[in-house]
């Protein structure tokens, strides 16, 4: 059975991507959790990870003696090793556009990050609404998103990007997360993904868990303790 090295749920939006996959998919995967104490090279977090990753960071997934870390060779190498659970669309065309948006989503929306971290317990609106008037990089992040995601459900017919759960929906599972939290606006037709990619049986277990935490950790909410000062 793989295992597959993630940080604290609430937080680790690239931790979830992976996990989401696995178990949206039932593969059977042994969760080593590694909390987040801080990044430091004298921290817990990094003596426990070092050892296993390369990179020294989480999601590292381990299989009998191979490691794959990064989030798409991840991805690549679970929808190949279980090929029959179909993780990628089988129409060719369809499989290089999913890998398209998969790989923006990993080098791109860098305002989108930057600004709103994945928090899936707080309520995080009034701090929405002030960056969505502040922060045009953040708006025209998810103005993209609106297209792309948009685009994908009218030519695919939905309910997911491209018609059944694949490796993009687990991909795009942490946005939709952000998008709630700081309630950040968007058409009727995207909130109605975001709430369908939340009721997928393997996005409620992240969420239930990552909510069973009560880890409050300060170095991951800067934002809240400047809204607690004000």
């Amino acid at each position: 059975m793989p295992k597959l090295y993630i940080g604290n749920k609430n937080y680790s939006s690239w931790s979830m991507r992976p996990w989401v996959l696995l178990k949206q998919a039932g593969i059977p995967f042994e969760e080593v959790r590694v909390r987040f104490d801080s990044f430091e090279a004298d921290s817990e977090f990094k003596r426990v990870i070092g050892p296993v990753s390369p990179t020294g960071k989480v999601p590292v997934l381990v299989d009998g003696d191979l490691v794959v870390w990064d989030t798409l060779a991840i991805a690549e190498y679970v929808a190949e090793t279980w090929a029959d659970k179909q993780l990628w669309p089988q129409d060719a065309k369809a499989r290089a556009r999913a890998r398209s948006v998969c790989a923006e989503m990993h080098s791109g929306f860098t305002a989108l990050r930057s600004n709103c971290p994945m928090n899936i317990e707080a309520d995080l609106a009034d701090t929405g609404a002030l960056i969505w008037r502040d922060k045009p990089g953040v708006r025209a992040d998810v103005q993209r998103l609106v297209d792309m995601w948009s685009a994908l459900l009218q030519e695919h017919g939905g309910p997911l990007l491209f018609g059944q759960f694949c490796v993009a929906d687990a991909y795009f599972a942490p946005v939709c997360m952000r998008l709630h939290t700081y309630a950040l606006p968007v058409p009727a037709h995207i909130t109605a993904y975001v709430n369908r990619v939340r009721a997928l049986p393997g996005v409620q277990a992240w969420i239930a868990e990552a909510l069973g935490e009560k880890d409050f950790l300060a170095f991951e909410e800067p934002y809240r303790l400047r809204h607690t000062e004000d």
